[in-house]
């Protein structure tokens, strides 16, 4: 094996492998280097969102929502539905088989580009002569230094834990234990009420554990839009979620009857006691033994590796990109980043547009969004226009019975570029792509108000609250 490489990438997550298949595909020599672990002690590629996030916290929502509309909404397809019961064993089976094949695909796509792929751990070395160097141990213990022109530090993040509500694995989980689980809670609670802990609730709920969600903050979804927010409230109340506003943990103490959590709200000191505890309270930079001293490479106070606007760490050639660096965590963003490095890398033009990253919520509606909110449009003194369409009166939404939610535009109201896309409703994570296209073009209303959409879709929702906006939609009054 060469021990120099054009271009050595620390960590095979998303920002991690697309970085070494794009340097393959620019003809640089590239290595991938990833030490994941899962729990049975296999090795894999994949990172936390192809092994213990994204990807099969996706698989379980569908089989969920599934399950859940045979029970609430197959009757009103004509559809009668007897003795109907869910396997939870095989539900987890299929998750399983997707990560797996997702994981192994990855391998396969390193090799198609001639990126080498080396699993264990790798660890930044300070630069000797001017050339990078990197520490490779095998998973055996094998130790050697790489070399290299270009290293990209992407080593992803972890789950905060709480030191009020610390792991067991348990009964206190964190968001991969939760999605492991082979049997259904009586009593489910969640402590944090953002991206990680809706989902999970809402898979637990639907299979029938009884939810409560406790949220520090005051307001509800505070991320999202506020009226998306509202909205979102009201069918997760429908769903079944207590989800409990105001509520800061100060302690969770395990023990034969279940987790007994203690926490604060307006009311004073509360307990709660459940089966299982999930601490979905955001995640962190993961760099544990990743530099050695003297690199030069840099965190932040809150243990970010500090770059620039095009991931330069400051050190000469080498880069840090994804959930380990400032910007949203999230697996697309991350992505681009990766592209972006190996494409600067070998010469070529390339750019991330952080301003225009869309979120998603894979719950039941959907929510995702885009840009701006309304409250912060406005907060910034514009003279702002919005314009929102309901599903309510999308003849697509109502023949897939999921007329709920609404799509909202939010437009300068002088220069009529839209500032941001927010859409809680039927396929909200599909139907953002438009928003976020629009707006890397700097799109107006107007533009979205002449662009023909196909009848019927739900897409024309986005056309309709764009017409809105100009109080001119013409579906609108059709509810």
């Amino acid at each position: 094996m060469a021990t120099h490489y054009d271009v050595v990438v620390i960590g095979g997550g998303p920002a991690g492998y697309p970085a070494a298949i794009r340097a393959g595909q620019n003809g640089l020599k590239a290595v991938c280097i990833d030490g994941w672990k899962n729990r049975d002690g296999t090795y894999a590629f994949g990172g936390t969102c192809l092994n213990a996030g994204c990807i099969p916290s996706k698989a379980l929502l569908e089989s969920s929502e599934l399950w859940h509309r045979v029970n609430s909404e197959f009757a009103a397809h004509g559809i009668s539905v007897q003795g109907a019961a869910f396997d939870l064993a095989k539900m987890q089976q299929r998750k399983a088989h997707i990560v797996k094949t997702s994981t192994q695909g990855i391998l396969s796509l390193l090799k198609a580009a001639k990126a080498e792929a080396l699993t264990g751990h790798g660890k930044l070395l300070p630069a000797e002569g001017g050339v990078n160097r990197v520490e490779f141990t095998a998973p055996d213990g094998t130790v050697q230094v790489l070399t290299a022109t270009n290293v990209i530090l992407a080593s992803g993040s972890e789950p905060f834990e709480l030191k009020s509500a610390p792991f067991n694995r348990e009964t206190i989980l964190d968001s991969w234990d939760a999605l492991d689980m082979t049997a259904v809670p009586k009593r489910l609670g969640v402590i944090g009420a953002g991206v990680i802990g809706l989902e999970l609730g809402s898979v637990w709920r639907r299979l029938g554990a009884e939810v409560v969600v406790l949220e520090a903050m005051d307001q509800f979804l505070q991320i999202a839009d506020g009226a998306v927010a509202k909205e979102a409230a009201k069918h997760f109340k429908k769903l079944g979620l207590d989800i409990r506003l105001g509520a800061k943990v100060s302690g969770a103490a395990a023990g034969a009857d279940g987790v007994t959590v203690t926490y604060q709200d307006a009311k004073g000191e509360q307990t709660l006691v459940v089966d299982k505890l999930v601490v979905a309270i955001g995640r962190k930079p993961y760099t544990a033994n990743l530099l050695a001293e003297g690199t030069g490479v840099k965190l932040d106070a809150r243990g970010f590796i500090e770059v620039d606007a095009d991931c330069a760490t400051g050190v000469p050639q080498v880069w840090a990109v994804g959930d380990c660096v400032r910007g949203p965590m999230l697996a697309h963003k991350a992505k681009e980043e990766g592209v972006c490095v190996s494409d600067r890398i070998a010469g070529r033009h390339a750019h991330v547009n952080l301003a225009q990253v869309p979120s998603v919520i894979y719950t039941a509606p959907e929510i995702a969004w885009v840009g701006l909110t309304e409250e912060a449009a406005r907060a910034t003194g514009k003279n702002i226009k919005v314009g929102s369409f309901p599903f309510q009166a999308s003849g697509r939404a109502r023949a897939m019975e999921a007329a709920h939610g609404f799509a909202k535009v939010v437009a300068d109201a002088d220069s009529d570029e839209i500032l941001g896309v927010h859409i809680i409703g039927p396929m909200a994570g599909e139907l953002i792509a438009e928003g976020v296209l629009a707006m890397e073009y700097q799109a107006s209303t107007e533009d979205l108000q002449v662009t023909i959409h196909a009848h019927p879709t739900l897409s024309e929702a986005l056309h309709e609250a764009a017409l809105n906006a100009d109080k001119r939609a013409i579906d609108f009054l059709n509810r």
